[in-house]
């Protein structure tokens, strides 16, 4: 397996870095990059919405999402630091392949529809500040991604610098814009006490919701993180946890700000004058010059263009990710982001040309939905992915964390599922609606609700029945040395359970002092499977250290002992190493497995006694 976005994949090295802030100031810049997908054109349309029709009443809403996008987004990271694995590689190591398949799918539609919502929002801030028609505009973000293409070539850091800049340039328009404004900071305050007047309310506070946490930024977040390259021991996998929920923190209450910026513009600019129908991104900027002057609906189509120019990064990135780590396909990353921009363009374009400039809007919030819908797709496998004890080496989830996630999901799925339902509900409602198409519609719908409750449920009941081994999988004890007899170089293989003093014993006593004991032990973790010897996750080093351990008691004891770890398959890898040393013969442990285990826990003493030449000693678990 490829590392995630192999082109960036740990490019900032964090561990020459001393002191709080500077090592903190190392880590910053992923959660940047993350933010953006927060105040993409799609947010612009429900903050406005909500403002011009419910005034401040909503404020609650926004800082909810906020919320509830910091913890997921906080898990996001926390699987990739771990793991060294982003989302959509987990996620096909986790799930069955057709399942897998089906998930990528849903994934690339998601993309697909982030990347509408920024072509149309970037469109209409051309169209609005250029008087460039929308077609023309829609068009000649096709060439945008190059500007990325270009940034990602000169580093990461440059890459997060930009976006950062860009975020920095949106939050002073909008500033200006509140401060023309002059907003009852009172009213803006009452806005957090949590109210729902009314069905209007809860829809648009759905898509509030919706339009705030983005699937695609949770497959990204997983592999921006792995640019830093840090030391993968216990401190450094806790100090990298540390810093990155402190990018996240500081990044996403800027796009909270940005948020709740456009929101309080609307409620102070509409709401307040009695326009309480302003839902449209272009109707807003008309009003905005009326009401407030030249200058906000000029800082408001600009921002507009930033916005959506930044949000630009993140999908195609996204795009880049999921392709590679749910179907391991890679292409060049420009053809890559070239294909997802073309296919996003498509349906703008025919929606302008049979529908003009009043279609986009229904295009845009059409794309919300979708990647509303999309979300729990995401979701559900990372939290069952950082729940694993197992995989996560330690550092799973707290139950209380745990909790709050599954909670976040339940809110996300029932709304999801309640909006959904209304939708097709409208259209079977509405007349002359094929009802052909509203089958279809249904029975895609029921799949991907079967979809959903698979991956919900086929995790926890795999839990309840599968063998537990922690990492590392024995501690070591005192090994009580009893010598004997004749080999010169002996091979023991290891696998850390509790058949390994009687193995070292067996060893030994078929050795003498001057006998070469090569203690093995082969890793088969995602990540010892992926890169081989190049792998360093936590896993590798512990199970290093244990090897050690054994080393120094037998050297201490006066015996010639050396260590040596292999990466992948035990059944190829032991008789490469045994070979390697020459060895004369391997001392290997069995567990007793019968029939069906074998079948579950594979054969692999079977399989070495094949592939080497020299005497295999069997030692039975006593």
């Amino acid at each position: 397996m490829q590392n995630s976005l192999s082109e960036i994949n740990q490019t900032v090295d964090t561990r020459k870095k001393s002191g709080f802030f500077r090592k903190l100031f190392s880590f910053i810049g992923p959660a940047y990059l993350i933010s953006i997908g927060y105040m993409d054109p799609g947010n612009w349309a429900t903050d406005i919405a909500a403002g011009s029709k419910f005034g401040y009443s909503l404020m609650w809403v926004l800082l909810l999402s906020n919320l509830i996008a910091l913890l997921l987004q906080t898990l996001s990271a926390r699987l990739g630091i771990v793991r060294g694995l982003d989302l959509a590689q987990a996620t096909r190591e986790a799930y069955p392949k057709i399942v897998n398949f089906v998930l990528y799918i849903f994934a690339e539609i998601a993309i697909t529809a982030c990347d509408l919502a920024e072509v149309i929002g970037m469109a209409i801030g051309l169209n609005l500040l250029f008087d460039i028609p929308l077609i023309y505009g829609v068009l000649i973000t096709l060439f945008d991604t190059f500007i990325l293409l270009f940034l990602i070539n000169k580093g990461i850091r440059k890459t997060e610098a930009f976006i950062v800049g860009l975020i920095a340039m949106i939050g002073l328009a909008f500033l200006v814009q509140i401060i023309i404004a002059q907003p009852n900071y009172v009213d803006v305050f009452g806005g957090f006490i949590p109210k729902l007047g009314s069905t209007d309310a809860l829809y648009i506070a759905i898509g509030i919701i919706g339009a705030t946490v983005m699937p695609h930024n949770l497959y990204l977040h997983s592999s921006l993180v792995q640019s830093r390259k840090f030391n993968r021991d216990e401190k450094g996998i806790k100090q990298a946890i540390k810093f990155n929920f402190i990018d996240s923190f500081l990044a996403l209450n800027v796009a909270f700000l940005i948020n709740a910026a456009i929101l309080v513009l609307s409620a102070s600019s509409f709401h307040e004058n009695g326009l309480n129908e302003v839902a449209g991104i272009e109707d807003a900027h008309k009003l905005l010059g009326s009401l407030l002057g030249s200058v906000a609906p000029v800082l408001f189509a600009f921002s507009l263009i930033l916005a959506g120019q930044s949000s630009t990064v993140s999908g195609t990135l996204a795009g880049q990710i999921i392709m590679e780590g749910h179907i391991h396909l890679r292409v060049q990353p420009w053809i890559r982001r070239f294909i997802t921009r073309f296919i996003a363009i498509i349906p703008a374009v025919i929606v302008i040309l049979l529908f003009g400039n009043e279609g986009t809007g229904k295009l845009l919030i059409l794309s919300q939905v979708i990647l509303s819908l999309q979300l729990g797709f995401a979701v559900i496998p990372m939290i069952h992915l950082v729940s694993d004890k197992e995989k996560m080496h330690g550092f799973q989830i707290k139950i209380f964390i745990k909790i709050l996630a599954w909670i976040a999901a339940l809110i996300i799925v029932i709304l999801n599922v309640w909006m959904a339902f209304s939708e097709i509900k409208s259209w079977f409602e509405t007349p002359g609606f094929s009802l052909i198409l509203g089958f279809v519609i249904s029975l895609f719908s029921l799949f991907a609700l079967i979809i959903l409750v698979y991956i919900t449920l086929s995790p926890m009941f795999r839990r309840l029945f599968r063998k537990v081994v922690h990492v590392p999988h024995y501690k070591y004890e005192t090994i009580e040395i009893v010598p004997t007899s004749s080999y010169k170089i002996i091979s023991i293989a290891l696998d850390f359970s509790v058949v390994d003093k009687d193995i070292l014993n067996t060893a030994i006593n078929i050795g003498t002092k001057e006998s070469e004991f090569i203690l093995i032990h082969i890793i088969e973790s995602a990540s010892a499977l992926a890169y081989g010897n190049e792998s360093s996750d936590y896993e590798s080093l512990e199970d290093a250290k244990t090897l050690e351990n054994y080393v120094q008691q037998l050297v201490k004891a006066g015996y010639n002992a050396k260590f040596k770890i292999g990466f992948g398959n035990p059944r190829k890898q032991i008789p490469v190493i045994v070979k390697e040393f020459n060895s004369e013969i391997l001392v290997m442990g069995s567990h007793g497995h019968k029939f069906f285990k074998d079948i579950i826990y594979g054969t692999t003493i079977s399989a070495v006694r094949h592939e080497v030449d020299v005497p295999v000693l069997i030692v039975k678990k006593k």
